[in-house]
């Protein structure tokens, strides 16, 4: 899913569940789609459409993305619980290199790092995204496109290392950051397949190479 579906997505869930907050929903939410409310279809229908590769059928929630819009609308946190939960089924499904081997090219990385294309309205189909880690993380000295949102980046292996645990880690945190934070902002690119395992590889190595600028 793209940011700005995300965004989409979370604005429409809080909009949602802000006014089932009551003891009540309007509607009952059916089993398997519970976002399925006279409310929420009708937003669907009058003020989305599709275009393109852009569906509307990627505003239909996971499990995931429901029970951490259904907390942050009704303005609890989220139980422990839950949380755990949601961490321990996506870690046990990342899927880790069948080579064994973690790390590619950290100059095709870059590429993939700076690159913020893929699966919207505009792209071609079945081109090949990017991740647009930038976006969100600092990883390279004296670049000023570089955004704050998320974790510094910057020195990753040499402030961390880069043992087979710091790699295993490192991967599920990329495949599927549910992982490790079950609400987090940042896109599954493994477990939602917008990257692929090569992409992945190459991205490891802007981490972790020596000679990647984001050690330098």
């Amino acid at each position: 899913m793209n940011h700005i579906a995300r965004v989409a997505l979370a604005a429409l869930g809080a909009a949602t569940l802000a006014g089932c907050a009551g003891n009540k929903p309007q509607t009952a939410m059916q089993e398997g789609d519970p976002f399925a409310t006279a409310s929420f279809q009708s937003i669907l229908h009058h003020d989305f459409t599709s275009k393109g590769q852009a569906k509307v059928s990627r505003l239909k929630q996971t499990p995931t993305q429901y029970e951490c819009s259904r907390y942050d609308a009704l303005g609890t946190a989220m139980p422990a619980s839950v949380a755990q939960g949601i961490e321990s089924r996506a870690l046990s499904r990342v899927v880790y290199p069948a080579d064994g081997q973690y790390l590619g090219n950290w100059k095709a990385g870059l590429k993939v790092a700076e690159n913020g294309k893929g699966m919207q309205w505009s792209d071609k189909p079945g081109s090949v995204n990017g991740g647009n880690c930038l976006a969100c993380h600092h990883m390279i000295a004296n670049d000023p496109s570089q955004g704050t949102i998320g974790p510094d980046l910057y020195h990753y292996a040499r402030l961390r290392g880069n043992t087979p645990a710091v790699l295993k880690y490192t991967w599920a945190r990329i495949y599927d950051s549910a992982a490790f934070n079950a609400c987090s902002f940042m896109p599954p690119f493994g477990a939602h397949r917008i990257l692929t395992e090569q992409q992945m590889k190459d991205v490891m190595a802007l981490l972790m190479n020596p000679d990647s600028p984001v050690n330098q």
